[in-house]
């Protein structure tokens, strides 16, 4: 069954890979940081948040919602005030160790890295912890929602048990009625800080995590059972939680995401 679905989603997907291939990227801006120099970093103070979980939940057969826990982050968080930008990645692409950018992505030290895998965001943070000798990884999901804080967008909703369908209906009408026709990679700020002083959280840069997809069976009282963990499919967060498969660099070209597709791929780091 895991393999059929990976498979499934994989086919989905493969539109996603018939679009131009990559080559030198548009140069708006020479990079102002040389390699090895440390991103700019927030400091999110440890603390306790209301947390849905990610995947896909089930109870007597039929869609449930997922269960919303209070998680309590017993260290701070350091995590990059902004996404890469894709003047940082291009140094990583001329040191022969990220692929490069497609054509249309603007290399400036001012705007986001965009169509980047999964495995793209994970070779960047391992060129970066080489550079730096410190310790760079994506974020889980949970530790993403942390940094959001009131910028992280609770997917619950209810489950009609007489129509489960009404769940999808409904989520993919509120994440529809957000305007996310505007696929421009803006400079950093567009979007804002939130109130820990991360920039751009929720803006139409989807971020990928670490956190692999899931299906769980929940019990009565909402506790989630045993899962099953699909790594080949991971959690991107902006304006709302999407399920994309690692090797897709543009979920709206692919068809990856569960409801409305992300506008943009993209990441940003947390060190250890």
């Amino acid at each position: 069954m895991l393999i059929a679905f990976k498979l499934k989603l994989a086919l989905a997907c493969a539109a996603g890979l018939a679009g131009p291939l990559a080559v030198a990227p548009l140069v708006s801006e020479m990079a102002t940081r040389h390699a090895g120099s440390e991103p700019a970093l927030v400091e999110v103070a440890a603390g306790s948040f209301s947390y849905r979980e990610a995947g896909d939940f089930t109870r007597g057969g039929q869609q449930a919602e997922a269960p919303l826990r209070i998680i309590r982050m017993t260290r701070p968080l350091r995590i990059m005030r902004n996404q890469v930008a894709s003047s940082d990645y291009q140094l990583c692409v001329q040191d022969g160790a990220c692929r490069a950018l497609d054509r249309d992505v603007a290399i400036a030290a001012d705007r986001p890295a965009v169509q980047v895998s999964w495995h793209d965001a994970e070779a960047y943070a391992g060129w970066l912890s080489r550079k730096t000798g410190r310790h760079y990884r994506l974020p889980s999901d949970e530790e993403w929602a942390f940094a959001a804080g009131s910028r992280f967008r609770d997917d619950g909703v209810p489950v009609d048990a007489s129509d489960p369908s009404k769940r999808w209906i409904s989520r993919y009408e509120r994440e529809s009625e957000r305007d996310l026709s505007d696929t421009t990679a803006y400079r950093f700020g567009k979007f804002g800080p939130n109130e820990h002083g991360v920039e751009d959280l929720a803006g139409n840069v989807w971020e990928w995590t670490a956190t692999c997809f899931v299906r769980s069976r929940v019990d009565d009282a909402g506790n989630p059972g045993r899962a099953t963990v699909n790594c080949g499919v991971r959690v991107a967060e902006g304006a709302h939680r999407a399920y994309v498969t690692d090797f897709i660099r543009d979920a709206r070209a692919g068809g990856c995401a569960q409801g409305v597709p992300p506008a943009n791929l993209g990441f940003r780091l947390v060190r250890e």
